[in-house]
């Protein structure tokens, strides 16, 4: 790697902490300059739009999650434990990476109504994860650990459900039990499914 390429990734790197707990919107190169102590031309030169930094920081986000997340809980077997370790990296590990939590629940609000290429980007990723918790649903079928006439649309909605609603809860209200809850609903989905 160049040494541009290292300055940028660590640039990248710190605009993904900010965007966990600023948003997407209050991102910019002004911003940044001060966080990482660079003048605003030295990034300009990085990138050369906000839309551009925005689409950047999606990108790494994204592969993180790949890093903290799919990766670990593909190493698992087909079915049940998969979806578990999905469940527990997200949970947890996901969660626990960035200052502000998940930066796509981070980001969602902002953009729902907002089109533009960061939104699709947005969209892409979270659409890329239902498709991944629906196929780990489907192999937990498949394996006969899942019933065969479960309604694998309902099944991702609820463990999105679930998900999004921990740091919902544990972030923004302060609720201290909001893990457990989580932990919770996920069995009581694990038990429907059988």
């Amino acid at each position: 790697m160049s040494k541009g390429e290292e300055t940028k990734r660590a640039i990248v790197d710190q605009a993904l902490e900010l965007v966990s707990t600023v948003g997407l919107e209050k991102l910019t190169i002004g911003a940044l300059a001060n966080a990482t102590g660079m003048s605003k031309s030295g990034l300009f030169a990085h990138f050369k739009s906000k839309e551009q930094l925005q689409l950047q920081v999606l990108e790494e986000a994204r592969q993180r999650y790949i890093e903290v997340v799919v990766t670990p809980a593909f190493n698992k077997p087909r079915g049940e434990a998969r979806l578990r370790a999905l469940f527990e990296l997200t949970l947890k590990d996901w969660e626990e990476s960035l200052p502000g939590g998940c930066i796509f629940h981070a980001v969602a609000a902002e953009l729902d109504d907002q089109p533009g290429p960061a939104r699709d980007y947005l969209v892409a990723v979270l659409r890329d994860q239902r498709d991944m918790f629906a196929r780990s649903a489907q192999m937990a079928i498949d394996t006969g650990e899942f019933r065969k006439d479960l309604d694998i649309d309902q099944f991702v909605f609820e463990l999105s459900s679930i998900t999004g609603a921990h740091p919902h809860f544990g972030r923004l209200l302060g609720d201290p039990n909001s893990e457990k809850h989580a932990r919770k609903a996920f069995e009581a989905l694990l038990e429907r499914a059988h």
